[in-house]
């Protein structure tokens, strides 16, 4: 682990860390990691982020790595069984949305040939970088999460409300919101123009 300045989100829980240091922000174009974010981003609605990264490797088990093509098949017995599982968020609303996600989610693949082709057209093939000083000034929402937002929705999507979306946009680099005093505020706009 890096001694080095980070985001004061990040504090000082080793799974945390590791996210802050090795994935939140680097910008993402594959598909079954873009799909697997945007359900743990769901999942996590109303609950810590660390208690996502805890039950993440259960989700994998649980929902065979975040395939979409084999989750938009789950039967209803299957998705009572995953409701009986401790080691996932057990809430209806969120793991039948998983399914219909799933399907939503083949459906825009099919049309834009990649969902990251999709995905990344809202910032024009190029992450955005803020210069927030302190995590305060970092929004909870922005125009461009409102209308990726409504887009999802309008595809069916569930659980794509506009402060999910913006996590979901920080978490897989579409934007770069690491404070400038972050250490990895440099390291991914570096990234995103070298």
């Amino acid at each position: 682990m890096s001694t080095d300045k980070r985001c004061t989100w990040a504090g000082d829980d080793p799974l945390y860390l590791d996210y802050h240091d090795t994935e939140w922000g680097v910008p993402c174009f594959d598909d079954r990691q873009l799909f697997e974010f945007l359900i743990l981003e769901g999942a996590q609605a109303g609950l810590a982020w660390i208690t996502i990264l805890r039950k993440r490797g259960n989700y994998r088990q649980s929902f065979d790595e975040f395939d979409p093509v084999k989750i938009a098949r789950y039967s209803q017995k299957r998705v009572d069984k995953l409701l009986q599982n401790p080691g996932i968020v057990r809430n209806r609303l969120k793991v039948e949305s998983t399914v219909s996600n799933a399907k939503a989610y083949l459906e825009i693949q099919e049309k834009h040939g990649s969902f990251s082709d999709y995905l990344w057209r809202y910032v024009d093939g190029k992450p955005i970088t803020n210069h927030w000083r302190d995590i305060k000034q970092v929004p909870a929402s922005t125009p461009l999460s409102d209308q990726l937002s409504k887009d999802l929705k309008k595809a069916g999507f569930r659980f794509v409300g506009t402060t999910i979306c913006y996590a979901y946009m920080q978490a897989v680099g579409l934007v770069n919101d690491h404070t400038t005093d972050c250490f990895r505020h440099s390291h991914i706009a570096q990234l995103n123009h070298g």
